[in-house]
């Protein structure tokens, strides 16, 4: 069986993103990705089965910044 140099697959960050970033960046990552377990995943499953939105997710998501491009 042949070997690969190509080292592990990381499913967390499969495209190595996190090496790329400087450390704001990362925060902001980890913010995003905090939010969504805590906050936004739990309501997902409730959102889908009534087929809508809570709009205050866009209010939460505008707070911690994660809404609109910075230019």
């Amino acid at each position: 069986m042949a070997t690969s140099d190509w080292g592990s697959f990381d499913w967390e960050d499969p495209f190595r993103i996190g090496e790329q970033l400087d450390e704001e960046e990362r925060l902001v990552m980890q913010t995003a990705r905090d939010y969504a377990r805590d906050r936004l995943e739990p309501r997902i499953r409730e959102a889908y089965r009534n087929e809508g939105t809570d709009p205050a997710i866009f209010r939460e998501m505008g707070e911690l910044g994660l809404l609109g491009a910075t230019l």
